[in-house]
């Protein structure tokens, strides 16, 4: 049985109940629009810049006093509606001994690949004895942000994968994809595996106090929708299945996925991420086309525009505001995450727009 969360006051509970965040999460009326960022905490941020300065990535996101000032950076200057805890994808493989790192400039990068079952022995979920610095930052930044929900994630098991195949980044995937078909008995075991490790590291969260979870299968895009539902669908699907005890939002995301939305819903996530290539009222009518009730979505500002000036910037915030009513409930974000040299003053003015645009009564 799931751990009971972290104790809160009766007012702070009833307000991250009533949350725009989680009321839209779980499709509910809204006083506005909800609006968060994936990446809103980081290199935008100068005061981000300024805390990291001589610590690695990995490194940070094993210090609580760092993990919780930088999760809480852009709560405060943004005003945003949702926080997302600061780690990375990579960390329970770390904290469980896989040997790894974090390249600036890079991404990932893993010393031995996978390449055969052996590989695989490392690969095992965590436990909190292994990520006490996780429970320990969850629940710090509960207690501080009050009535504003945090959302805890996770790596899917084919973004993760992908990392450990290749052994860093990659443009094509081609030595995953060559893996899931020239080996899929191999390929089934690792992405089981890292099903398990996505639960176990989700759980903590949870049961230290996160209010929703993202999976991010950032690298999905890669694939065919019948690759998808051969050889990922069914260890996202796990996931999802397991989490569904706690009844927190499960938001499922990933960049390129156009064509695989309905899947990825049908893997079981409770909101659909959107990125910016697919409308969000069109995004619906993919989800719902095989007759399946439509489900919140997340989006889709493309980050680029950004950059592009405020006269460009609002027509798009209508536009998406306008698409986002096609479903049951609708969270603002961009199609990614933010990118490094974006002026906070825009996010900031993003946000005010939307809040104040789709204002209710």
């Amino acid at each position: 049985m799931p751990v009971t969360q972290s104790p809160q006051s009766p007012t702070a509970a009833d307000a991250l109940e009533n949350s725009a965040f989680l009321r839209a999460a779980r499709g509910e009326s809204v006083p506005h629009t909800p609006v968060w960022f994936m990446r809103q905490a980081g290199r935008s941020l100068p005061e981000y810049r300024a805390i990291r300065a001589g610590t690695t990535m990995l490194e940070s996101c094993m210090r609580p006093d760092l993990v919780v000032e930088i999760t809480l950076q852009p709560v405060r200057r943004y005003g945003v509606d949702a926080a997302i805890f600061f780690s990375d994808i990579v960390l329970p493989l770390k904290a469980v001994g896989v040997d790894l790192e974090i390249q600036p400039g890079v991404g990932p990068v893993v010393a031995s690949p996978v390449r055969s079952l052996e590989d695989l022995d490392p690969v095992r979920p965590v436990t909190p004895a292994d990520v006490t610095y996780i429970t320990e930052s969850v629940q710090e930044l509960v207690s501080r942000l009050g009535g504003t929900p945090l959302i805890g994630f996770a790596g899917a098991p084919f973004t993760v994968a992908s990392y450990l195949v290749e052994g860093g980044p990659s443009k094509d995937h081609a030595k995953t994809k060559a893996l899931m078909h020239g080996d899929p008995k191999l390929w089934h075991a690792l992405a089981d595996r890292l099903a398990d490790v996505a639960i176990a590291y989700l759980s903590v969260q949870i049961e230290a106090g996160a209010s929703a979870i993202q999976l991010f299968d950032s690298w999905a895009g890669a694939l065919s929708p019948r690759d998808y539902a051969e050889f990922v669908q069914p260890h996202s699907a796990k996931v999802f299945d397991a989490l569904a005890q706690y009844g927190v939002p499960r938001l499922h995301f990933g960049v390129n996925t156009g064509e695989l939305l309905g899947l990825m819903s049908a893997a079981g996530a409770d909101v659909v991420g959107v990125d910016w290539r697919v409308p969000l009222d069109e995004a619906v009518r993919r989800i719902t086309a095989d007759g399946t009730p439509a489900k919140p979505v997340q989006g889709n500002l493309d980050p680029a525009l950004l950059f592009a000036g405020w006269d460009a910037i609002e027509p798009e915030i209508d536009r998406i505001l306008a698409e986002g009513k096609a479903a049951p409930g609708h969270i603002f974000n961009l199609g990614h995450g933010v990118p490094p040299s974006t002026d906070p003053e825009v996010l900031h003015q993003v946000v005010r727009a939307v809040h104040e645009k789709s204002k209710h009564g």
